[in-house]
């Protein structure tokens, strides 16, 4: 009996092992919960301080000037999250004497680095073309298939989030007149649950 009991303990233990040397469990909920934020950040100053809510597909009387000023705050949002994302997740390595670049999370990038680069060239694609009107849902879309993508070597959490906001952008795209506000919602009111469920999941311990 004593026997059959340390073979079941060691097969667990042989389990657990190799879940975490396939998993990427150094991302961290705060990133996530300040992604939301600054997000929500964005989507207020671009619609209270440059008018921007596309209500059409061709937006092209939107001026070049605010178009462009709605871009440089998109890109720093990006870099805030990302820079988050990536500081956050090596302390919580640290913590865990792991180190976040390894096999599993370059896996974990290359799997979402096709759909993120495949929806941002089309996002540029959009812009020349003045269908300013589609790139709202287009990062929403590709964000979420990135994130769909690469689930399967970080938190299984991670899929549902992947498939909610592929929803999400493709209702934006039928939607457009709510689009600015239906992103809101997916990568500020999302994000910030998300990571707040991460956090008390499995970090607060």
């Amino acid at each position: 009996m004593k026997e059959e009991q340390d073979y079941i303990r060691d097969i667990a233990e042989i389990r657990s092992m190799m879940e975490r040397s396939s998993k990427f469990a150094s991302l961290s909920g705060l990133s996530g919960i300040l992604a939301g934020i600054y997000a929500l950040a964005g989507a207020f100053i671009v619609y209270h301080y440059y008018s921007f809510n596309p209500d059409s597909v061709d937006y092209t009387n939107y001026s070049a000037g605010s178009l462009i000023n709605v871009i440089a705050i998109a890109l720093i949002i990006l870099i805030l999250a990302l820079g988050s994302a990536v500081f956050l997740s090596y302390k919580k390595g640290n913590q865990k004497g792991e180190k976040i670049w390894n096999t599993t999370s370059r896996r974990l990038i290359a799997n979402m680095a096709v759909p993120l680069s495949a929806g941002g060239i089309l996002i540029l694609i959009f812009l020349v073309k003045g269908l300013v009107g589609l790139i709202i849902p287009s990062t929403l879309l590709f964000y979420g298939l990135a994130i769909y993508n690469a689930s399967k070597f970080t938190f299984g959490e991670m899929k549902f989030m992947g498939l909610l906001q592929i929803g999400l952008g493709l209702i934006s795209a039928y939607f457009i007149e709510f689009s600015l506000f239906i992103w809101a919602f997916g990568f500020g009111v999302v994000h910030i649950a998300y990571g707040t469920y991460m956090h008390f999941k499995y970090e607060r311990r």
